[in-house]
């Protein structure tokens, strides 16, 4: 019994004991512990900056598609630009850069 005389007041507490134990049930235990919380959190904001990227998008391809809706000359540009089309008796070239090569592969 001499070892529990050395123990302080306030570690033989059942009320400071249940606290320590009740927090690191909380911090380590819990499946929605601190741990997660915060790899959640860190999840949410990378969702939040990719939800305004695609927004942003989407946005671009709206505006893009309505151009090419009123503006025949736009579409003109990206029909020969983005699907190599021509117009009769016309020759196409096609120059491509070493470095898009190199990337390709």
């Amino acid at each position: 019994m001499k070892l529990f005389k050395h123990i302080p007041a306030w570690l033989k507490n059942k009320y400071f004991l249940s606290g320590i134990g009740f927090i690191v049930w909380m911090l380590f235990f819990e499946p929605r512990d601190i741990f997660s919380q915060i790899e959640r959190t860190k999840e949410l904001k990378n969702l939040e900056t990719s939800k305004q990227y695609y927004e942003q998008q989407i946005f671009s391809e709206k505006h893009d598609i309505e151009q090419l809706k009123t503006n025949p000359a736009i579409l003109e540009k990206y029909a020969r630009e983005k699907y190599l089309m021509k117009k009769e008796n016309e020759d196409l070239f096609i120059f491509q850069d070493k470095k898009t090569e190199e990337v390709k592969k």
